[in-house]
């Protein structure tokens, strides 16, 4: 698979399988969530449900794939071999991008575990029709505590049946203990978060827009630094 995402990718640029992937799977969960948002502007909150479900989802499957294979993506902070532009350009530009990207890429899955379990939590089903609820949402720390013991011991019994086959992998277990601290994360999100908005339907409103934005930005960052590095200014890689 590692030799596969190193060959030559299929767009035509410079750029590896791995990138173009990367760049691919970046498009379609965008549209996904571009649709999905236009959907809920327009009342039809089922197919809204249903594209941001589906977005989110292909989103989180990707960048779990994007950490266990590095080959996925652009040049992270690896030298400039890989930037064939000047050195302010790689300074004051690209790096910038970079690191504004990578950082939206942590909120980005942060907010996505988030709004798929809010949108479940804030939702009601009415003789086939789905809308929100508006009312109270709050959880408590107990509960928090139960959910979040239950899916640390989920966890575990995935990783250590993992390496009864396939043995002990480092790189996997940081995987397993990113979840789970990404999961850790999302609660205390949701514990802060609902003292503000205690309604549950204005909540997903408002954090649906800020998700929104942050998916948008971050498709833009990671267009730019494809186009930088892949087909404006390309190095030694691809």
């Amino acid at each position: 698979m590692i030799e596969w995402l190193k060959q030559p990718g299929f767009f035509g640029t410079h750029a590896t399988v791995g990138a173009d992937m990367s760049q691919l799977m970046a498009t379609f969960f965008t549209g996904l969530f571009v649709i999905g948002w236009i959907q809920a502007r327009r009342r039809r909150a089922d197919a809204h449900h249903w594209m941001m479900l589906g977005g989110m989802i292909a989103m989180v499957a990707f960048f779990m794939s994007y950490y266990l294979f590095r080959q996925l993506g652009v040049l992270a902070f690896e030298g400039k071999e890989g930037f064939g532009g000047s050195q302010a350009l790689y300074d004051y530009v690209f790096i910038p991008v970079l690191t504004l990207h990578i950082v939206l890429v942590i909120l980005g899955l942060i907010m996505a575990i988030y709004m798929i379990v809010l949108g479940f939590r804030s939702q009601q089903v009415v003789d086939g029709a789905r809308s929100l609820k508006e009312a109270l949402l709050l959880t408590t720390w107990r509960k928090v505590g139960l959910v979040f013991g239950s899916l640390t011991a989920l966890v575990m019994l995935l990783f250590f049946s993992r390496v009864a086959t396939a043995g002990f992998s480092m790189r996997k277990f940081e995987v397993y203990l990113s979840l789970l601290l990404l999961i850790a994360i999302v609660f205390s999100v949701e514990m802060t978060i609902q003292r503000i908005w205690p309604n549950g339907a204005r909540r997903h409103r408002a954090l649906g827009l800020f998700t929104m934005v942050i998916y948008c930005v971050l498709f833009l960052t990671g267009t730019t630094t494809y186009t930088m590095l892949y087909l404006l200014y390309p190095g030694k890689i691809g």
